[in-house]
């Protein structure tokens, strides 16, 4: 399939650039995977949409202050790097995404806000790309970021970060830091909502899967099979596994809330397999299986031909035009459904993207 398969037109003002004025009064577009067929409706709609015995699946990643900005030694001039990930813990090396990155070469030192002094170095595979290996002469935690960092704001939200995104662009149920990117089908969810679907017997989980920005780069190939997902770590406790594998088991279905739960658990389900294990085959144990607990890293990429294992439902943002992520959608509810359900969003002035309105598959 082409890239250019899963492009749409999008007028620039349906881009949210801030969030709503109230956390969780966004509008809710329902789409039938099956059929295409489209309802209207608004997210305090949902606990009533959502079939019982669902067992719905959030990622609680928490957002890290990423987004960092450097004094390059020899120009004096600002660099902005975007902090991905450790490469080494011991030696203080982080793998980050830096704006201009081909003037940003090995042996170039900048100073951080607080005077902190980190070096580009050398490492196997960021060549030529967007990504460079920051070392530092000490150990930075999660302190340092919230001195020195900024909210990762995504590049298609036009300003800067503000104190309000310091609590609208995080997950009321975040706990574990770790992404440069918000998994933000999550923030339409308020604690009254939460309390909601708890009331009506609705089953809640947990996975990690701590966001970079691999999702989010563009695809450069024209076909869409040569493309290539960076790597990104994810989390499946037991107890997460023993509700996800009981719920299949018991043929109710599971509502994964956001790509990057859908991610976690494909993932999941293909690590599963490629041990041995047969997805609702019998384990050693006895008992039905789709996956195991564990931690892991993926680099999943899901397009229409891809046969889920594990999620029958899904809640999520309206996503970039050509992105990887309308990929995933459109792989679970097929391209045309999902195109034309964004043809209509368009027509209904929905707001796109990560402040934007949500979709509910099923």
């Amino acid at each position: 399939m082409l890239t250019s398969d899963f492009n749409f037109d999008l007028p620039q003002e349906l881009i949210a650039q801030h969030p709503s004025g109230i956390r969780g009064q966004d509008k809710l577009m329902l789409l039938n995977r099956f059929s295409g067929a489209v309802e209207h409706h608004m997210m305090d709609d949902l606990p009533s949409l959502i079939e019982p015995g669902t067992l719905m699946v959030f990622n609680n990643s928490r957002v890290r202050r990423a987004r960092v900005y450097g004094i390059k030694e020899t120009t004096g001039r600002e660099t902005e790097f975007m902090f991905l990930n450790t490469i080494d813990k011991e030696c203080c090396v982080w793998n980050t995404m830096v704006k201009s990155a081909k003037k940003q070469k090995p042996g170039m030192r900048y100073k951080f806000p607080d005077g902190t002094i980190a070096t580009i170095i050398e490492h196997e595979g960021n060549a030529g790309t967007e990504f460079r290996a920051l070392k530092f002469d000490f150990a930075i935690n999660e302190d340092w970021f919230e001195r020195n960092g900024h909210i990762p704001l995504p590049p298609y939200i036009k300003r800067g970060d503000t104190e309000e995104d310091s609590e609208r662009y995080q997950n009321v149920y975040a706990t574990d830091t770790g992404s440069a990117a918000c998994p933000t089908a999550g923030l339409h969810f308020t604690e009254d909502m939460l309390a909601r679907i708890d009331a009506i017997g609705i089953e809640r989980c947990f996975v990690t899967l701590h966001v970079g920005l691999g999702t989010f780069l563009p695809v450069r190939e024209d076909n869409i099979e040569n493309h290539k997902m960076h790597e990104e770590w994810y989390t499946v406790p037991v107890e997460t596994a023993e509700k996800i594998n009981r719920a299949k088991a018991e043929g109710r279905p599971v509502l994964a809330v956001g790509t990057t739960s859908v991610r976690t658990l494909e993932s999941a389900a293909q690590k599963y397999q490629a041990g041995g294990g047969i997805c609702g085959g019998i384990s050693s144990s006895g008992e039905k299986r789709w996956l195991d607990a564990g931690t892991s890293s993926t680099s999943i990429f899901m397009y229409p031909g891809y046969e889920f294992k594990v999620v029958d439902k899904m809640f999520t943002n309206f996503h970039t035009p050509e992105s990887t992520l309308i990929m995933l959608v459109s792989a679970f509810a097929g391209r045309e459904n999902i195109l034309n359900a964004y043809k209509t969003a368009v027509e209904n002035r929905y707001r796109f993207f990560s402040y934007g309105d949500c979709m509910f598959i099923r």
